[in-house]
């Protein structure tokens, strides 16, 4: 298992409120350290409001309509800056292929793949992310109890016998755009996301 350290913290003052950034990596010059977000509204002692959020350069920073990736990180902050809680981020990009090959499988999407299809035709699983450096996270922040904020029964599954009580589920639901119509139900119907999504993509 790859030793897990906190490397550097500092408060960041940001429009959804003011959290503790805490870089952590298995050594100081790591160029990409996983970020725990902790809002100054935090009690760790109460059941955490908690978002994991895998990196997703292309939705987070540049906004792309592909996804819904930047939105949903947006949302959880706002909420969580306004309740308290903890906004976990993960460098596994692109469900833990690479932006290179994240960026490869789009373009398979746009010759009719959907997300899945383009993962498994790049050799890939559909899903090769691992919640586990997560839980060692919230675990050194003295998490005890978890309401996590997913639609994926995955990340909750991910808390069965981690030593953390998941108490509930918050859904993170954004609207869909004619852009990411076709991915978000490929996530519901294939990876059995708890999304509702209109019948239709004519938004």
């Amino acid at each position: 298992m790859v030793s897990l350290q906190r490397q550097a913290e500092t408060p960041l003052p940001t429009p959804y409120g003011t959290f503790l950034i805490i870089a952590y990596a298995d050594q100081e010059n790591n160029p990409m350290p996983h970020i725990a977000m902790v809002s100054d509204k935090t009690d760790v002692s109460q059941p955490t409001l908690v978002r994991i959020h895998s990196e997703c350069m292309t939705g987070d920073v540049f906004g792309s309509l592909r996804c819904d990736c930047g939105e949903q990180l947006h949302e959880a902050m706002r909420q969580i800056g306004e309740e308290g809680g903890i906004v976990i981020y993960l460098r596994q990009e692109g469900r833990g292929i690479g932006l290179i090959n994240k960026m490869k499988a789009y373009n398979l999407q746009d010759k009719g793949l959907n997300t899945a299809e383009a993962n498994l035709h790049l050799g890939f699983e559909i899903d090769t992310r691992d919640y586990d450096i997560a839980i060692r996270m919230l675990k050194d922040l003295g998490v005890k109890s978890i309401k996590l904020m997913t639609n994926n029964p995955e990340k909750l599954d991910s808390f069965t016998n981690s030593g953390i009580k998941l108490i509930g589920r918050v859904p993170l639901e954004i609207k869909p755009q004619r852009e990411n119509y076709g991915y978000l139900e490929t996530k519901q119907k294939l990876m059995g996301h708890m999304i509702d999504l209109p019948t239709n993509n004519n938004h």
